[in-house]
């Protein structure tokens, strides 16, 4: 029940809204003057025929009057809503501008080419802006009526702000990258190698030929670990190269450097002992 109650409300609501008398506007006038106001062009508009375009300089002023009155009382009346739009057919742009209407409904509009509205679309010398009354109200159906051409001068660039240049899109980059690098064949690799690694034990062995030591004390217990100690660290170094980080070798050298050093003064206090004694 509570359901078809609202229905029968919309539809008398519906019904009245299309039976009620709709709104237009009377004694509507435009006037266009100078800037010493002197006035160039003065007519009564029709509502059903569109006057020649109008046509405004650059400190020109146009003054649109008219008023809203309800066709069947002919009283006026103040609608809820009233606006120009500007519209620009060849680039689809428009501007809206509201219009006052007191409680009479008489109204008047002024677009002062000295201080143009923001919202004006820019404009041409060519394309004319078709101009359009709109009217709205809750109580009567909507209006909209042609009102003229209108020809505006043409619209000045707009300002160049100081950081524009800043967001213009630059160059591409080319990056110009090196060849790879050349590597030397695998022989000369390993012969390099083999000096870095095998050089430091032919020196050592040539400074030990110099004391001439015997066999039986180079694997002596105060000899060996100096050794073993050496060995080590080039097998550290080796892991470093396959295998291991900058912080590994840092961590493992520094303990391996510790054991080097107390056994190789070991092995020289051990070794001058040996050459006072013969």
């Amino acid at each position: 029940m509570g359901r078809l109650s609202f229905f029968l409300l919309a539809l008398l609501a519906v019904v009245g809204f299309v039976n009620a008398s709709s709104l237009t506007i009377q004694s509507p006038r435009f006037t266009i003057s100078s800037s010493d106001a002197t006035q160039l062009r003065s007519e009564q508009l029709s509502l059903t025929q569109k006057p020649d375009a109008l046509k405004l300089g650059a400190k020109d002023a146009l003054k649109l009057t008219f008023q809203v009155v309800d066709k069947e009382e002919g009283k006026g009346l103040q609608p809820h809503q009233t606006f120009l739009r500007f519209y620009d057919e060849v680039s689809g742009e428009e501007g809206i501008q509201p219009v006052k209407v007191t409680a009479s409904g008489k109204a008047k509009f002024e677009l002062n080419m000295a201080r143009p509205p923001l919202s004006i679309p820019p404009t041409t010398s060519a394309n004319p802006l078709k101009v359009t009354l709109l009217i709205g109200s809750f109580t009567h159906p909507p209006v909209k009526i042609d009102l003229f051409d209108l020809f505006l001068p043409e619209s000045l660039p707009a300002p160049q702000h100081p950081e524009e240049p800043n967001f213009h899109l630059l160059p591409e980059i080319h990056h110009t990258f090196r060849p790879d690098q050349k590597l030397p064949p695998k022989f000369i690799s390993a012969v390099f190698a083999a000096a870095v690694l095998g050089g430091p034990w032919v020196v050592l062995l040539g400074l030990w030929t110099q004391i001439k030591p015997s066999t039986p004390r180079l694997f002596s217990p105060h000899i060996l670990p100096f050794i073993l100690s050496l060995t080590a660290f080039e097998g550290l170094l080796l892991w470093y190269w396959v295998a291991l980080k900058l912080g590994d070798v840092l961590l493992y050298g520094s303990i391996l450097g510790v054991v080097t050093a107390v056994t190789g003064k070991n092995a020289l206090s051990t070794m001058s002992d040996w050459r006072l004694a013969v």
